[in-house]
Formats: C-alpha cells, sequence, structure tokens
C-alpha cells in the first residue's frame, strides 16, 4: 500500500483514505463496526489488515535500520487517522510496539536494535512492560526481578496490564536488578526474544477487561525462574530507571497528536448534531452557549496542535532543551482534551450516552480518553519533570535568552536526522519562552496601520499579557532554591508550574501564527484571528487581566470549524481531507 518512496503527506492520506469514512453505514471499517467490535472487546480484524498492508509497523523503525522513521512529527501526524477512529486499534496495533521500541533505539547496541526492527518490519510485535514509578497505567504494584546467575540472569514475577502481552514475540522488560537503597540504579531493561526463551518459565496471564480501549487486548505475564542471557540487558545493569525517563522523551511529544484526534470525532460528532435542522427549522447552532463551546472545542485543539508541533520538532531542533516541553505539552493537551469534552457532553445532552448510531462515537471517545492520556506516566509525574527546571529557567534563560529557530513552528520544513545520543533530561534553557517575549516585541514594533493588520493591536495586547506573566512567574521562581527539593514540592510550586504550561501554549501558539503570517500560504492560520481567540481562552483559564472578549475573532473560528465540517477536513493545523 505504501513505501519509503513516498512522503510523508502521502503516506498519511494513504492511511486515511484505506479506511474510508468513518460515518459510511457501509463501510466495514467505519464507526458502526468500530463500535461493534468495542462493545465486544475484541480487535476488528479488517482494521489490522489493513495496517498489515500498509506496513505500520516500518513508521516505527528508524530509516537507518530499513523503516520510515525520519520525524516524529510526521509519526505524530501518522496516528491521527488511528486514533480518530479507535483508540483501541491505535494503541494496540501500533504504538504500544512504538513504546516499547524505543528503549532499544535509545540504548540497544547494533545487534538488539537490528533483532528489533526485523521483528517490526517482519509484522510482529513488541510488548513492554514497564515498572510502577515509570508506568501510570499499572492495575497494581507488581514488578519483575532479575538476578545475577553464573553467565545471565534469572528473571522472576509478574505483571499484569501488558498491551498485546501474549501476541508479542518481542519483549521489553524492565525488571529490578537491585534493592531500594540502590536508588536510581535498581533496575535494569532487558530485549528477550519470547521464542528463545523456556516456554515452562513463562506463562500468560489472564486479560485485564478495561473501561476505555475495551478492544486493546491487556495481559500480563508471568517468569518462573526464568533464564536469560546477560546480553539481554539493553545498555548497563542499574540503567533502567534513567533509561525509562530518556524514552519517555519520544513518548510524550506524540500524547497530544493522540488526544488531539480523539477530541477531532468528538468534535465533528458534536457539530453534527448542532447543525442538524430540527423540526421547527431552527438547530442548535442558534443558542450562543453551542456556538461557544465548538468554537472553544476547536481553539483548545489547535492549541494542542502547537504544542503537539514544538514538542515533536523540537526533538530535532532542541535536543538539549526539548525535555520542558515534551513533559509540558504531554501535560497540558490531555487536561485541554478533558475540559472540552466536559463542555461538549453537555451540548450532546442525552445523545453523549449514546452507545451506538450517529453519535455513539463521541462516548466511545469520551471513554477512551483516560487511558489514551494516563498511558506513560500520569498528570503528577509530568509536572515533577517541569518543575526542577524552573528555577534554573528564572535565574539563566527567561528573559535573557535567545528565541526558538523558525523552524521549530514550520511543519512543512525538512528536519535534521534525530540524534537520540543529544536529547537531555534538563533543559539548559527556555528558548520558547524566548520566543514569547520576541513575538510580543515584534507585534509592539509592527505597523499595525497597514491592510488587513485590523486584528494585530488585539493580539498584540494579549501577547502582552502573557509576557508579565512570564515576568511574574520569573520573579516567583528566582526566590526558590533550586536544591529545596521540599518547597518545590509544595502545591503552590504545582500551581506555578501549571501556569508555565500555559504560558508555553501561548508561545507555541505565537510562534506558529507568526511564521503562518509571513508565509501566507494558508489564510486561515495566518489570520490573526485564531491565536487572539486562542490566547483569549487560554488567559481565561489563567485569570489574567484580558481586554474585551474577542467577539469577531471567534466568529472567524467558529466559521472555519463549521467550513471544515462540509469539507470533510481535519480539525489541526493542516486540515488534512478525511475520507
Amino acid at each position: 500500500m505504501t513505501g519509503p518512496s513516498r512522503g510523508p503527506q502521502e503516506r498519511i492520506d494513504a492511511l486515511e483514505s484505506a479506511f474510508g469514512p468513518l460515518d459510511d453505514l457501509d463501510n466495514p471499517l467505519g464507526g458502526d463496526a468500530l463500535l461493534a467490535a468495542d462493545a465486544a472487546g475484541t480487535p476488528l480484524p479488517g482494521a489490522e489488515k489493513v495496517l498489515d498492508a500498509y506496513g505500520l509497523n516500518a513508521e516505527f523503525v528508524p530509516a537507518e535500520l530499513g523503516g520510515r522513521l525520519r520525524r516524529m512529527d510526521v509519526l505524530g501526524r501518522l496516528l491521527r487517522p488511528l486514533f480518530r477512529r479507535d483508540a483501541s486499534l491505535g494503541f494496540g496495533y501500533g504504538l504500544s510496539c512504538f513504546f516499547a521500541a524505543v528503549p532499544v533505539w535509545t540504548a540497544g547496541d547494533a545487534g538488539q536494535r537490528d533483532f528489533a526492527a526485523k521483528l517490526l518490519l517482519g509484522g510482529d510485535r513488541i510488548a513492554v512492560a514497564r515498572h510502577e514509578v515509570a508506568h501510570g497505567n499499572d492495575f497494581v504494584r507488581d514488578e519483575f526481578t532479575a538476578r545475577p546467575d553464573g553467565t545471565g540472569l534469572l528473571l522472576n514475577g509478574s505483571k499484569t496490564a501488558i498491551a498485546n502481552a501474549a501476541r508479542a514475540r518481542g519483549l521489553v522488560v524492565f525488571a529490578r536488578t537491585g534493592d531500594a537503597d540502590a536508588g536510581g540504579r535498581s533496575h535494569c531493561v532487558l530485549l528477550l526474544d519470547r521464542a528463545a526463551l523456556p516456554a515452562d518459565r513463562i506463562r500468560d496471564l489472564e486479560r485485564r477487561a478495561t473501561t476505555g480501549m475495551r478492544a486493546a487486548e491487556f495481559g500480563g505475564l508471568a517468569f518462573t525462574d526464568c533464564p536469560v542471557p546477560a546480553s539481554t540487558v539493553l545498555g548497563r545493569v542499574g540503567d533502567g530507571y534513567e533509561l525509562s525517563l530518556r524514552s519517555s522523551l519520544l513518548i510524550r511529544g506524540l500524547i497530544p497528536s493522540i488526544v488531539l484526534a480523539g477530541v477531532d470525532t468528538a468534535l465533528r460528532t458534536v457539530a453534527t448534531f448542532a447543525t442538524r435542522t430540527r423540526a421547527d427549522g431552527r438547530s442548535s447552532l442558534d443558542v450562543r452557549h453551542v456556538r461557544s463551546v465548538l468554537t472553544g472545542a476547536f481553539l483548545d485543539l489547535l492549541v494542542i496542535d502547537c504544542l503537539a508541533l514544538v514538542a515533536t520538532r523540537a526533538l530535532h531542533l532542541l535536543p538539549r532543551q526539548m525535555s520542558v516541553y515534551a513533559a509540558s505539552a504531554a501535560y497540558l493537551a490531555p487536561r485541554l482534551a478533558t475540559e472540552t469534552m466536559d463542555e461538549m457532553s453537555a451540548v450532546l445532552g442525552e445523545e453523549s450516552f449514546a452507545v451506538s448510531g450517529t453519535y455513539g462515537m463521541f462516548r466511545k471517545q469520551l471513554r477512551d480518553l483516560p487511558v489514551t492520556t494516563l498511558g506513560h506516566a500520569g498528570s503528577a509525574g509530568r509536572q515533577v519533570s517541569i518543575l526542577p527546571q524552573l528555577p534554573y529557567f528564572a535565574r539563566h534563560s527567561w528573559f535573557l535568552q535567545q528565541e526558538a529557530p523558525v523552524g521549530l513552528f514550520r511543519p512543512q520544513e525538512n528536519l535534521p536526522p534525530l540524534d537520540l545520543t543529544r536529547l537531555s533530561l534538563l533543559g539548559d534553557g527556555d528558548p520558547l519562552a524566548a520566543t514569547l517575549v520576541a513575538c510580543t516585541d515584534w507585534l509592539e514594533s509592527a505597523d499595525v496601520t497597514r491592510p488587513g493588520r485590523d486584528q494585530w493591536p488585539l493580539l498584540r495586547s494579549l501577547a502582552r499579557v502573557f509576557t508579565v506573566e512570564l515576568r511574574d512567574l520569573t520573579r516567583a521562581f528566582q526566590a526558590v532554591d533550586p536544591a529545596d527539593r521540599a518547597a518545590l514540592a509544595s502545591p503552590h510550586h504545582f500551581a506555578l508550574a501549571d501556569r508555565y504550561t500555559l504560558v508555553l501554549a501561548a508561545a507555541s501558539c505565537l510562534g506558529v501564527w507568526r511564521e503562518q503570517a509571513d508565509d501566507g500560504t494558508d489564510p486561515f492560520l495566518a489570520d490573526p484571528a485564531w491565536p487572539s481567540a486562542a490566547l483569549y481562552r487560554l488567559g481565561r483559564r489563567l485569570g489574567l487581566p484580558l481586554p474585551d472578549r474577542p467577539v469577531d475573532s471567534e466568529q472567524r473560528v467558529l466559521a472555519e470549524a463549521l467550513t471544515r465540517l462540509r469539507e470533510r477536513r481535519s480539525y489541526d493545523l493542516y486540515g488534512s481531507a478525511l475520507a
């Protein structure tokens, strides 16, 4: 169906087209079939055959190993056709394999990387069993242990809630190798070939039922004195915790695309409901609150996509600074998605409880969202990744550093190769915050009397408000001793970290808009209406002093949302054609 010679947009379009229209009642891969499979708790066989024919696993394998993975922003977009339809399919078939492979790409030797690549390119699966500190979807706090035994290790213990546990040949296992007092050196990561393990030392555990992603297979594994060679260790014994954190740098950047895709379908469902004409000739769209909810949902998706763009492209362009952007995107995107889903539920009313038919897909996306967003560490864990970096930024980066490269905000621009050895767990600066300051200065000095710039004064005022908020954060974190972990862990500083992520979201929107305003190829993205409305919405969340509500800007955004509904285009920065 596809191949390495095809470009990113062609591959995305091919995958979207292969599944056909979600709302086509005669489509065997459409919404009704997916809802039936979800109710039965089984994967849709026809959908998996489409992904087999497409060769989806190749998208998770680096190009130098024979796959198609060159750009993380492209991978995020490739996942959207799947997650717009079914999170069980997107996660169970594909993304769980990528999560499992990331530690191998990060720390594996040449032989280990080659083995994992051959498994995936050959159509096999790799499953990952993480320890409870690194992974937030555990049903219980169980784990594996790996103790030295002659020339290798003996693996013991059990683990539940492993995606594709029974279907995977490759296993990536996080196992305890030392006592708790060993601190961060107490775990290792193993890459195992299940076919090479003694069958009587490994046992499949029963499948676990889940409230969301009901068609995904979460099972378990139990090992009893299972011998594994020392050569199966990724990196060195004791590297497990650090490797988990380093792997999260790639994984977190994809979370915004995952949640965006599901909310895209939910918004399309609610917009269809709101625009239907009732017997009296009116529609729900005549109600101001309904229009406000649809507008807000579209704005939230644009903000989430700006975060997705920055988090994934920073892996290539800002490897030493990107960790805080990945954590912020993974923290904020699910929060925005959850809030807007709640608002849309009220618009649907009793139809939000539908389990089949035209509006059944909304309920499914609402049910799947908590599972997809908590899959790799919860929101508190992401804030913990952010907080230690903010006192350093306040002293050495904010209002002092140069802004981010413009390529961070240009999705059509090529990227340098991904170099996982350069990724840093703690950033040495915050150029995205500097972009907020630079955009504010640019708007302050811009000639707003030129034709087409009637909206610029409003955007300038909003940008200035967020720059003042960044100044307040600077003062707050300059007063914190970076070595005082107790102070950083206080509820007050967690709240400040939350505010910081919203400031980064505003900076991302301004960066994307400024580049589009210069380029002008997309009239909607070049229009200051959407960043004005987006920053106003973000500012309300922060409780900032704001100018009057940008009613004209919101009307333009709503008009675009309804146009995309009619033209069957995606609710993101790309407006891609849907099947």
